[in-house]
């Protein structure tokens, strides 16, 4: 291969300012001298594992989690094989600092650490030329958009243009956990304002300080997006990301049959738990037909949650309506049941004929539910009384406490293990440290999106697929479940060593191609290996020869 085709004609300085192509101090005396760097880099001659040694140095050498999080976007700006050569070797260390819990406080103080443009911004400004604005992206061959409008960031409600972080991050995920090629990914900021006023007052605000957009305008803007995409990227999946429930379970039932997309926060968040509730009957005896699962919160995650968990149960011989009776719901109203008023669309097909409840512990002694999920965004809502009232109830309670970041957990590991003498089956959205009571060490699941998205991404990639279905939600889930260990469950943890991630998506990877392919949903003939179709588009950090 010639150089020009590694490179596009890039040399000199523009090559060191291309974080795909630079090597920095790596690049050869014979690249130094054949692409005109000659005096451009300090003379020694590194290697990637010198600088690897070089960087995490600098790393650990940061004062707290949000200067680790800015050095580490950094380097992802000047050396993208070195970033994900640095994230990958520690990855359970850097994973909570490029994503949650890190992340959002990255998004509120965005502005503020703002440094170098990253992706795309369309605006109300853009309307009716966004395809040219697309057009502005220096790489053709997009297969992976993730696009917010930054109005649900974790448990942190509106950040407007502040949320391009989850983007950025989400995307350094489909990279590090699967593989995805970094040049085939584009985030995307929809900034059509923002409602919160603290940000639209701040003279440090990035994004367009106006009240937020609604109505047929930002539909609008929305359809002329998925359009163009269609148009100028026709491998794209589009990944909708922490939009408000209002747009949210809208703008995916408007897309998922027309256009390859998902929306993480119902169906990714709905694949990780319910891996999270396949492995914990390894451990509870408990069948999943016979599950009852209570969720504080009837958002996205909650809702996508329970229409995952009531196809896993039709799966396995239940009805509908028999599967859906073993889902209910705690919303800030109360239980949600049929006779209430006050229920949005999204809820009713899970509002039960059944007497009222307002608060989570009197639904918990009515229902007697065998798991407890939180995706509420709501701190500490999973009270003492409430983690006992489990406890009472089973011989290993299920206590998933999802909401991201850790400051919004519904409660901690420390008190889920305390407060049911260490026999509570714990996960949470954001990592917790081990927990050590009365000389057993437990070592909870983070019931985190990496796990399902970018081996569904890479999967979807892979095959070329036109559409993103549950089905493959669910298989993505079982597989994930399947890959949990018995030393893993005999720590407590539910999901696999996330040093194993790069293994558990490429698994995923296959189990939802071998759907898009026996369900028809590509152009392409099923390779004769289709883990090894898979293993080949996985990108590798490590540098190549250009001379």
């Amino acid at each position: 291969m010639t150089t020009s085709l590694h490179l596009h004609g890039k040399r000199g300085f523009d090559l060191l300012h291309d974080p795909l192509l630079n090597k920095g101090t790596a690049f050869t005396d014979a690249e130094r001298d054949a692409l005109g760097l000659r005096g451009l880099v300090p003379p020694y001659v590194n290697t990637q594992e010198q600088q690897l040694n070089r960087v995490y140095q600098s790393f650990q050498r940061k004062a707290d989690e949000l200067e680790k999080y800015i050095y580490l976007v950094s380097l992802q700006e000047r050396n993208e094989s070195l970033f994900y050569r640095l994230i990958l070797e520690p990855l359970e260390e850097m994973m909570p600092i490029i994503y949650t819990p890190t992340v959002g406080l990255a998004c509120q103080r965005y502005g503020h650490i703002f440094r170098r443009p990253h992706g795309l911004y369309i605006t109300r400004k853009e309307k009716g030329r966004i395809r040219a604005v697309l057009q502005n992206w220096p790489h053709a061959d997009v297969r992976v958009i993730v696009i917010t409008d930054g109005e649900r960031i974790l448990g942190l409600g509106d950040l407007g243009a502040n949320g391009m972080g989850i983007p950025v991050g989400k995307l350094s995920l489909y990279t590090a956990c699967a593989g995805v090629p970094p040049a085939q990914c584009l985030p995307v900021m929809l900034d059509v304002g923002t409602n919160n006023q603290s940000l639209r007052d701040d003279p440090l605000y990035i994004g367009t300080p106006q009240p937020r957009l609604r109505g047929a305008e930002f539909d609008e803007i929305v359809e002329e997006f998925v359009v163009a995409v269609q148009e100028l990227f026709p491998k794209a999946c589009i990944q909708f990301e922490d939009f408000g429930n209002a747009n949210a379970f809208r703008l995916l039932h408007r897309y998922r049959d027309r256009a390859c997309t998902f929306n993480d926060d119902i169906q990714g968040t709905a694949g990780v738990t319910l891996a999270g509730l396949l492995s914990s009957e390894r451990l509870t005896g408990t069948a999943l037909v016979d599950e009852r699962v209570l969720f504080l919160g009837a958002g996205e995650a909650g809702i996508g949650i329970g229409d995952l968990f009531v196809s896993a149960m039709m799966s396995a011989g239940l009805s509908q309506d028999a599967a859906r009776r073993n889902c209910w719901f705690v919303d800030s109203k109360g239980l949600v049941v049929k006779n209430r008023t006050d229920l949005v669309e999204h809820k009713l097909r899970f509002a039960h004929d059944h007497a009222p409840a307002k608060t989570l512990l009197e639904a918990i002694a009515m229902v007697k539910p065998t798991a407890l999920i939180g995706v509420s965004g709501m701190p500490q809502t999973f009270t003492e009384d409430v983690v006992r009232a489990m406890g009472k109830l089973n011989q290993r309670p299920v206590v998933f406490a999802l909401s991201n970041p850790t400051s919004q957990a519904e409660c901690t590991a420390e008190q889920a293990y305390g407060w049911t003498d260490g026999r509570a089956i714990f996960a949470s959205g954001s990592p917790f440290a081990p927990v050590t009571l009365n000389g057993k060490t437990h070592v909870s699941g983070q019931g985190n999106n990496s796990y399902i998205f970018p081996g569904v991404g890479l999967g979807v990639l892979a095959s070329e697929a036109s559409r993103v279905t549950d089905e493959m939600f669910y298989v993505a889930a079982k597989t994930l479940a399947s890959l949990v260990t018995e030393e893993d469950l005999t720590l407590g943890r539910i999901f696999p060593d996330l040093k194993r991630i790069r293994q558990v998506s490429a698994a995923i990877a296959v189990a939802v191609a071998e759907v898009v392919f026996a369900r028809g949903l590509t152009r392409l003939s099923p390779p004769v290996d289709l883990a090894g179709h898979v293993a080949a588009t996985i990108y590798q950090p490590q540098y190549r020869d250009y001379v």
